[in-house]
């Protein structure tokens, strides 16, 4: 599942789309593209794992769930869930979730949840993490109320960066970590953003998907865990069990 900074690139590069005017709207989202032609993109946002299309009356929402792609002026040899024609170029969207929001995006988003967001509230997060002190550390890094855009990847390398066992409970967290959890899933998503543009993301991983530890030389555990049962992966020398 794309993370947020994935989603980040993909409302820079589809930036060219600004201002333009949809000429033709059709896929096979159940959705009514009635609403979507000849309307004018005033504005490309994104929140989270979300990419939005602000149309003014109505913002198309798509998620790209697990296996979700796009293309950007050119197409898939498979049909598109959504596909935006304009003037020149188009938009293609395949293997996701699309739908209309017809309610002002800053009545339905809170940007300063947004760990990409020049809004992003850290203190708002601590607040939020603090009222839940028996979640798991591993559950509430996922948990898009708190840290939206916050994947899977983020997940294991921050807990590995902080030293912080994902069973860790947030209550048992000493204040300093809990500040250090906020603190580096923001750095580390911007970290993720600018590896990923120079196409050396996965050789910055630390232990997500990795089998040792780099610091310990010592095999990384691994399991499904949480109510989310995400994978994770971790060192039980380095990361501490609060």
């Amino acid at each position: 599942m794309p993370e947020g900074p994935s989603i980040v690139i993909l409302r820079e590069q589809a930036a060219e789309f600004a201002g333009r005017v949809i000429l033709h709207a059709e896929g096979n989202a159940k959705i009514d593209m009635t609403p979507l032609q000849r309307k004018r993109v005033r504005a490309l946002r994104s929140f989270g794992k979300q990419f939005l299309i602000d149309l003014g009356s109505v913002s198309i929402r798509v998620h790209l769930l697990m296996f979700g792609s796009y293309r950007i002026n050119e197409r898939k040899d498979a049909a598109p869930r959504l596909s935006l024609a304009f003037a020149k170029g188009e938009l293609n969207f395949y293997s996701c979730s699309v739908r209309l929001i017809e309610e002002p995006l800053d009545d339905v988003y809170d940007w300063r949840a947004d760990v990409m967001s020049d809004a992003w509230d850290p203190a708002l997060a601590r607040k939020k993490l603090r009222a839940m002190p028996q979640t798991l550390v591993c559950d509430a890094l996922l948990d898009q109320e708190v840290f939206a855009g916050v994947g899977n990847i983020i997940k294991n390398e921050v807990l590995y960066r902080i030293r912080v066992h994902p069973l860790s409970t947030l209550g048992a967290l000493p204040p300093r970590k809990l500040r250090e959890l906020v603190e580096q899933a923001r750095t580390y998503a911007f970290d993720f953003l600018a590896w990923k543009k120079a196409f050396v993301l996965r050789k910055h991983w630390l232990v997500h998907n990795r089998a040792r530890c780099p610091i310990h030389d010592i095999p990384l555990q691994r399991g499904h865990l949480g109510k989310t049962q995400r994978r994770s992966f971790f060192c039980e020398l380095c990361q501490k069990r609060y």
